[in-house]
């Protein structure tokens, strides 16, 4: 390892404000950070005010930590917060070094035993995201037996350099193509076009969701609550490890990276969802994310 570990304390409010009442709201989150190798959490604790009458956390699908919870009581605001306290180790470069570095791509193509439970994360979205723009796009860097640690990068490299990151360019149910046309987005399209053009090449690829440690300009005071929930990529390797990598900020995932959960698409680990019961015409959404060091 590098660089040294990193010690934050996240909080990640959200507030829903309706102009009429709320009879019965049944929500689902993914806000609490998963335990990892490199990654450990000390503590962590989901608020959600009004007091459910029912709730109840486990695993998902994919092993991320998930809490249902259902209000019955009358409400017209509904805030869920959740604190966690976290340690990120720095990559391992030897680790991240040992074989990738020199291995053509192609090897790192699940198969067999070692693979099996990564191939799902080599099938495309339904509907499909991986269109003739995508393989095209991906043509350009998988050229054969080249290392799989140098196409990542230069995927990176190239995603951050063709596109144009835009606040509010897209939305949730943005498609890959559509972003690929216009050519600007946010790093949750970011991460989703890597991920198709991995998959475009028969690669396993998982979408990420998390935190990115921001650090304030010189001279300047951390400001609180104006970081924000953050999405990378992470493509399969044959030791039946992940690697890690950021389209939107140009670099592998390290040390300032705080896992929350991962899927095959954001669709799987939405940080909240729900349902609600109400004649409310109207209603807000405010999220107010801080990522604070300790060390």
């Amino acid at each position: 390892m590098t660089g040294e570990t990193k010690r934050y304390r996240i909080t990640h409010r959200t507030t829903y404000t309706y102009s009429d009442d709320v009879s019965s709201s049944y929500g689902r989150t993914h806000l609490t950070p998963r335990e990892l190798p490199g990654q450990r959490i000390t503590d962590a604790e989901l608020i959600i005010e009004p007091e459910p009458s029912d709730r109840s956390t486990s695993p998902d699908v994919f092993g991320n930590t998930t809490a249902f919870f259902h209000i019955n009581t009358d409400h017209r605001t509904l805030v869920v917060t959740n604190v966690s306290t976290a340690e990120v180790d720095p990559p391992d470069e030897v680790r991240l070094q040992r074989g990738y570095s020199t291995a053509p791509w192609e090897d790192s193509r699940p198969t067999g035993v070692a693979g099996a439970l990564a191939t799902e994360f080599v099938l495309d979205l339904v509907p499909p995201e991986i269109t003739d723009a995508v393989r095209d796009y991906a043509a350009v860097t998988f050229t054969p037996g080249r290392p799989l640690v140098e196409v990542i990068r230069e995927l990176t490299t190239r995603i951050f350099t063709d596109f144009t990151y835009k606040s509010g360019s897209t939305t949730n149910s943005t498609k890959v193509a559509e972003v690929m046309e216009a050519r600007s987005g946010v790093c949750q399209d970011f991460a989703r076009i890597a991920i198709a053009c991995l998959r475009s090449q028969g690669l396993a690829a998982r979408y990420v969701s998390g935190y990115l440690s921001t650090r304030p300009p010189p001279g300047k005071e951390r400001m609180i609550g104006v970081d924000a929930s953050h999405a990378w990529a992470a493509v399969w390797l044959p030791d039946d490890e992940w690697l890690a990598f950021d389209p939107t900020n140009n670099q592998l995932a390290d040390e300032r990276y705080i896992t929350v959960s991962w899927g095959r698409d954001y669709a799987d680990v939405p940080p909240l969802r729900g349902i609600i019961y109400t004649d409310s015409k109207k209603s807000t959404i405010n999220v107010s994310v801080d990522v604070a060091p300790l060390d």
